[in-house]
């Protein structure tokens, strides 16, 4: 059951009861991320995420460790480009301790300096581990591609430039200007009692201060470019896209189910086509990232430096003859499976905390499951096949290759 309560001092917080569960988990999601920061403080989101689990007023980083180990929980965070978030995960009897372990380091966490120091080198070889995983580190060298260098264009955990320069100040202004009632949603999923819930956040976070009005931000615009970044590697790493949509658009349950079709499946057209019938890559598959005001729709491929021309070619073929080859079973299938999706992914309460309060922040109010298989039903042919001429024929496109390739063997391709 779904719930919506404030706080005393406004913090929305959303609820999902589930009392067939034994745990429960607690997020608190502050609408900030990478596409906030300025380019020579890039990193600093995730960096203070990463600070705030190295101590606090009354407790160690190692002490934060053994207590929510000594509960069996999991108290862990993650950045994005546009949001970070804190979370503990325990039994539903040790609800008070999570919550009271949470707030200590969301309000108490003394960012200090021995620690910062340290940390930089942790981050450092993070940013190498990314950049040497060249499946992963393709889709930041994308994002650039296409929104450029500032905002969303930047990496989640910044430059190994911008990195070694944050001071303690940097952390603290980062905080005050960011951390307060006006950029926070709090999401609980599980077997826990609401009333009792709010008590216990009213409690630690009824101080927070209100902070700074939430940033606006002009609309990026996708740039139609292929960048190509030649290493010395066993495959060629492609990702091809055209520009999408904001996550609140009316077309987003058409663009799943686009994206389902061309290549989010092992039945997917590209998947078969590619992998299955051909044989030209392992890895390959379609996907949406979507922002508050702007997304793109794009393919990621893993080939061989020979066949790394001829798989792009084949994927552009595939997404330009998309709007006028869908068949109706085709679409009848992709809806059913979506809808299978769509269920499967929330069958634990992680999941289930994560999208209600994506919801709040994505929407400002929650769609049940009924309500969204319905506007997936609701999805005609005439709609799909629209949409995909407007974005992949009518849009632009942008490429970008990570590998042993050469840069003008694609400069055609896209047009």
């Amino acid at each position: 059951m779904f719930t919506k309560r404030h706080l005393d001092n406004g913090i929305p917080v959303v609820m999902e009861q589930l009392k067939n569960f034994r745990s429960v988990i607690l997020g608190i999601w502050v609408k900030v991320g990478a596409r906030n920061e300025t380019p020579d403080k890039n990193g600093i989101s995730h960096f203070l995420e990463h600070m705030f689990f190295k101590g606090t007023k009354k407790r160690s980083a190692t002490d934060i460790s053994i207590d929510i180990d000594s509960l069996g929980g999991d108290l862990n965070a993650f950045t994005s480009r546009e949001n970070t978030a804190f979370y503990v995960k325990v039994l539903d009897e040790y609800i008070d301790k999570g919550i009271e372990l949470l707030s200590d380091i969301f309000l108490h966490s003394r960012f200090s300096e021995d620690e910062l120091e340290k940390e930089k080198g942790v981050i450092k070889e993070e940013i190498k581990l990314i950049e040497d995983t060249p499946d992963d580190y393709i889709h930041d060298l994308f994002s650039k591609t296409v929104w450029g260098d500032t905002g969303l264009g930047q990496s989640v955990l910044g430059r190994r430039d911008t990195i070694k320069t944050f001071v303690r100040e940097d952390l603290l202004h980062h905080v005050s200007k960011y951390y307060g009632t006006s950029d926070t949603v709090i999401s609980c999923a599980g077997n826990f009692e609401p009333d009792r819930v709010i008590s216990l956040l009213n409690h630690y976070f009824g101080g927070l201060r209100r902070g700074s009005a939430p940033e606006s931000f002009f609309p990026p615009c996708f740039k139609s470019e292929v960048a190509g970044y030649p290493r010395d590697l066993s495959e060629a790493h492609i990702c091809l896209g055209v520009d999408g949509l904001p996550y609140a658009s009316e077309d987003r349950y058409a663009l799943a189910l686009l994206n389902s079709i061309l290549g989010a499946s092992v039945s997917s057209r590209l998947f078969q086509e590619i992998r299955e019938k051909k044989g030209y890559a392992y890895s390959i598959y379609s996907f949406i990232s979507s922002y508050i005001d702007a997304g793109f729709w794009a393919v990621y491929a893993g080939t061989g430096r020979k066949k790394a021309v001829t798989v792009t070619e084949l994927i552009i073929k595939e997404m330009k003859k998309l709007h006028n080859t869908i068949s109706e079973d085709e679409l009848n299938r992709t809806k059913d499976q979506l809808k299978g999706n769509l269920i499967l992914g929330l069958e634990s309460t992680s999941s289930r905390m994560q999208n209600i309060a994506q919801q709040e922040i994505c929407y400002g109010r929650y769609y049940s499951q009924k309500e969204i298989m319905k506007e997936i039903e609701a999805v005609t042919m005439q709609h799909v096949r629209d949409l995909a001429h407007r974005l992949i024929n009518d849009g632009k496109m942008s490429l970008t290759i990570l590998g042993p390739v050469k840069t003008e063997e694609f400069k055609g391709l896209l047009n």
